[in-house]
């Protein structure tokens, strides 16, 4: 008996699968170079919804584009004026936070996305910070978190880029995310929601790599590999430096 209840589940739930809503994405590049000269760059994503049927009817879909750089913790310190001295009192450690974090959404985030979604998703700044706590002595622990938030939107490295996913038919979706001249090196996540109604019908991740090349990479392992041979090298190039330009001064002046 109970394998044919389990075999008309199955049945039941066919129907189901087929009319999910599916992302099919693509990227300008999947590759950011840093070189010596980079000023930042910008990445095109655009993609459709794939569906085995008609568009169903209710809410039209919305589109979420979040693209967040690799994460890490952040200790925070609060200031505070005392005896007429800027000193550092508490501390806090935010246990994960995306060293880049750029949302684009077809509409206002706060009406196409739900707050248990994005608590289940993570997907606006507040929620892909994860501060797990702070110690009880320590007062107003979230202004840590948000002034993470603060900092790095004043530096261009968080943005919610609201009503910039442009969607056609309810099919055809396309933005761009503008990546800033000092990205961290790293895997840089790209994930793409579909939501209807505020809830989250479908999701899609991909992978966009950002390494440093050419001698920018060669010095950059350098200095993390051998510090000491990159130090004695640094300094011969600052002596030579300065030689060259004291001599090349006194030439001048003699001519």
């Amino acid at each position: 008996m109970l394998r044919y209840v389990f075999a008309a589940l199955c049945l039941f739930s066919l129907p189901a699968a087929a009319d999910e809503e599916q992302v099919v994405l693509g990227l300008s590049q999947d590759r950011v170079a840093i070189t010596a000269d980079f000023d930042g760059s910008e990445i095109l994503i655009f993609g459709a919804i794939k569906r085995e049927t008609p568009i169903p009817p209710g809410p039209p879909v919305a589109v979420i584009v979040a693209v967040a750089g690799p994460s890490e913790p952040v200790t925070v310190r609060r200031k505070e004026r005392k005896l007429g001295i800027w000193v550092n009192t508490d501390s806090v450690l935010v246990d994960l936070a995306p060293s880049f974090y750029a949302v684009a959404t077809s509409e206002p985030l706060d009406q196409i996305l739900t707050d248990t979604e994005d608590l289940r998703h993570r997907i606006s700044i507040e929620r892909a910070i994860r501060s797990v706590g702070a110690a009880m002595h320590i007062r107003g622990a979230q202004d840590f978190a948000d002034a993470v938030i603060r900092i790095r939107e004043s530096e261009q490295l968080y943005s919610i880029r609201e009503n910039t996913v442009a969607v056609d038919e309810q099919t055809l979706f396309r933005t761009s995310i503008d990546m800033p001249a000092d990205l961290t090196e790293g895997d840089y996540s790209a994930r793409i929601f579909l939501t209807r109604g505020g809830e989250v019908v479908s999701q899609y991740e991909t992978t966009i790599d950002v390494r440093k090349v050419g001698l920018e990479r060669f010095l950059y392992n350098m200095s993390r590999q051998q510090p000491v041979w990159y130090g004695l090298m640094s300094l011969v190039i600052a002596i030579a430096a300065g030689w060259g330009a004291s001599t090349a001064f006194r030439l001048l002046r003699e001519n």
